[in-house]
């Protein structure tokens, strides 16, 4: 994965922010946003490499892990565009008491760069980041330097647009799983429809005492599956069946047999057990037992 020249730059890199380093860094602004969530779902996110291709895919094509711990990872990354494939080797050092981050690109195009976020907290549903970018030395023009900024703040704000959705729907799910673990209903009996009625090409969504669940029609069959991964809570429901009958989770890429609930590539556990489909009279129920 690595070339020799690259595991030395890997080599030479510390675990911890130098934050003496920003008094020789050339500032070129900052992006300023508020968030709807809150600071443990940013950190959360901060730390989480792995949806980086997969929710980011217009800015990373590939993400292979060179190390991580509590002060943050280290990764070399793929870049969209070009017909060559390009790299940038970079890490993300986190100072977790302070809610503080720096990512570095130290190899590959960008060289040099460094991004420093600091999130405050609003109240408990709202954040503010700030995200300050900064270069090794100013720009020879003033207007490349502005237009660098222009360019950092824009993809900035396309980050924070895709992560959005990921951080919240994380919360809701950890807020949905918490309530199915305190309800006291008995095992039942849930009536999704005439099959009659049923769109076949769609995924029909369904809530019962223990979980959400899927239901699709497969191979000739009504098939259920859990709506949840087990990795992070992704959400299943809008993942699309491949021909083999694997579902792919949108926000890291685990990938799940429907038949079975198996991870493919043993990255984690499978899905929760689904409860049973039954055709009685036309009829299509789930039944929890």
């Amino acid at each position: 994965m690595l070339s020799e020249a690259e595991k030395v730059k890997v080599e030479t890199r510390a675990n911890q922010i130098d934050y003496d380093r920003l008094s020789g860094l050339h500032y070129l602004g900052n992006y300023v946003r508020r968030l709807p969530t809150n600071m443990t779902r940013m950190m959360e996110n901060a730390y989480d490499w792995e949806h980086l291709p997969h929710v980011h895919a217009s800015s990373f094509s590939s993400i292979d892990l060179i190390d991580s711990g509590k002060w943050g990872w280290r990764a070399k990354i793929g870049v969209p565009g070009g017909l060559v494939p390009t790299h940038q080797l970079l890490d993300l050092l986190v100072d977790a008491e302070r809610n503080y981050w720096v990512s570095t690109v130290f190899d590959g195009p960008g060289e040099g760069i460094e991004i420093h976020t600091q999130a405050t907290t609003i109240d408990d549903a709202e954040i503010e980041v700030d995200v300050r970018f900064y270069v090794p030395e100013a720009p020879a023009d003033k207007a490349v330097s502005q237009a660098l900024h222009q360019y950092m703040s824009a993809q900035y704000k396309t980050l924070y647009d895709e992560d959005i959705g990921l951080m919240q729907g994380r919360q809701s799910a950890l807020e949905d799983r918490a309530r199915w673990r305190k309800s006291d209903q008995v095992p039942n009996e849930v009536r999704i429809g005439d099959v009659s009625d049923l769109d076949r090409q769609k995924t029909h969504i369904f809530e019962t005492a223990s979980g959400r669940y899927c239901v699709r029609f497969w191979r000739g069959n009504w098939v259920a599956h859990s709506a949840t991964c087990p990795h992070l809570l992704g959400p299943l429901e809008d993942s699309d069946l491949d021909e083999d009958g694997f579902l792919t989770c949108p926000w890291h890429g685990y990938r799940f047999d429907i038949m079975t609930g198996e991870n493919a590539d043993k990255k984690c556990a499978a899905l929760k057990p689904a409860p049973r489909t039954q055709v009685r009279k036309g009829t299509l129920f789930f039944l929890e037992t």
